[in-house]
């Protein structure tokens, strides 16, 4: 007979709404613990911004909300959404390919109220601690509600069987310390976490640190009203230029360093004299309640050991992470991951020992070494679907179509051809082409 567990998710976004209805599935009792008002985690717009705007202070107002206002899905509809419950066919008022935040906010929160997870939702409640008890059987699990003080007198202490840890990677910003000068420039910064609209940059000489999707967005939005933006990467590959289709956007290298007087010098020594400079340059793991003893550590973006992107395996599987992963497909992975942490704790499907998993593991960190891949990608799936076959064989269900396949492959390259002008022209390739 299947084993029943108490089990706390941490997290009420998309992974752990996924997570919580699996583990019902499985008739476990599932509590999903939420330092929000809310569901819907990083997709829930937020107008308020932080204290510190770089998100260096650790005595800052955090504000969990991320997202600017103008955000739109870097994924078509057909990629999105479970795999019994898509996010094509379904609109709420923006029925684009490509849809705004709000409308993937509305998916969100149908299918939980769709599948009873709204239910088990413990709001404005945040977890400051979980510790493990009887070697790895039992968790204490310490919350406070998020409006009141952190003494004793306003927590919750409660044990559980298991503890699912969905709380997102998106709120520790990661900022480009290492520019000479950076810490003491005069003038604005922000990291992008703290934007969410162009109207303060007007008529100002911006730059934007980064080459991923949010610096792509955000310059371009911003460039709008602002007088010049300029574009930093440490890439060996960028063409310094001035963009095609913009005469207010430039290209430039690397960051030298930068001077009091507001200077910002390029590796290729082209300098300008900037207004602001906002950090596009990604998020740190962040998961201060966790208290492990070094079985579970974080460093330069690992989070290890960990087995799969999911059981730390000393503590497996009573403990497991949902949403670890990064730059590929979010959907089908965190669905097949909870499906994977529900049967395990429930003993419908089996672990590899632990001996096993730290041997996979160690394996794992070598290859990466050998073929010069970097720690901080430890959790990145590299818009590979090799992942999804794994996790679909530990399961012993049948791995995802082909068309899926090739549907995604086709994405991508359009992605990572005309950056820019992806949506319109995939959407437009998909009018000609056959649908998945």
């Amino acid at each position: 007979m299947p084993t029943q567990l108490k089990v706390a998710v941490i997290g009420a976004g998309l992974c752990g709404l996924i997570a919580a209805r699996e583990l019902e599935r499985e008739s476990h009792e599932v509590v999903v613990i939420e330092k929000s008002f809310r569901l819907g985690g990083v997709w829930v717009y937020d107008p308020r911004f932080e204290s510190d705007l770089l998100g260096i202070d650790p005595n800052r107002d955090i504000v969990h909300g991320t997202i600017y206002k103008s955000l739109r899905t870097n994924s078509p509809r057909q990629i999105m959404g479970f795999s019994d419950y898509a996010f094509q066919g379904k609109e709420y008022g923006d029925p684009r390919m490509f849809p705004g935040h709000e409308e993937f906010l509305r998916y969100l929160e149908d299918f939980a109220e769709r599948f009873g997870v709204t239910k088990l939702i413990r709001f404005n409640s945040e977890v400051i601690r979980v510790e493990s008890l009887s070697q790895g059987n039992e968790f204490v699990v310490e919350s406070k509600n998020s409006g009141l003080s952190s003494d004793s007198s306003s927590t919750l202490t409660e044990i559980f069987d298991a503890v699912v840890v969905c709380n997102g990677h998106n709120t520790q910003p990661r900022v480009a310390i290492d520019i000479p000068g950076i810490l003491e420039w005069p003038k604005k910064q922000l990291h992008a976490h703290n934007y969410r609209v162009p109207e303060p940059y007007r008529d100002q000489v911006v730059v934007i640190i980064g080459n991923g999707s949010s610096a792509y967005d955000i310059s371009r939005e911003i460039a709008i009203v602002a007088k010049e933006v300029h574009l930093s990467s440490r890439s060996p590959n960028v063409s310094v230029s001035k963009l095609d289709k913009h005469d207010n956007i430039w290209q430039q290298s690397k960051i030298d360093r930068v001077f009091n007087d507001g200077t910002v010098q390029f590796q290729d020594h082209v300098c300008i004299t900037a207004d602001t400079i906002i950090h596009c340059t990604g998020y740190e793991f962040y998961i201060p309640f966790l208290k492990t003893n070094g079985i579970v550590s974080i460093n330069d973006s690992r989070v290890g050991p960990i087995y799969g992107h999911v059981f730390p395996p000393h503590l497996a599987p009573r403990l497991s992470f949902v949403g670890l992963f990064h730059m590929g497909m979010t959907f089908l992975p965190a669905e097949l991951q909870s499906k994977w942490i529900a049967r395990a704790l429930s003993g419908t499907v089996s672990l590899p020992s632990k001996t096993e998993m730290l041997h996979s593991i160690e394996q794992f960190y070598r290859d990466m070494e050998e073929r010069g891949i970097p720690k901080r990608n430890t959790h990145s799936l590299n818009h590979n679907m090799d992942y999804l076959d794994w996790l679909s064989d530990q399961l012993r269900i049948t791995r995802p179509p082909q068309t899926l396949k090739d549907y995604y492959a086709r994405f991508i390259e359009r992605f990572r051809n005309d950056h820019e002008g992806f949506r319109e022209t995939f959407e437009e390739d998909c009018l000609i082409n056959d649908h998945i």
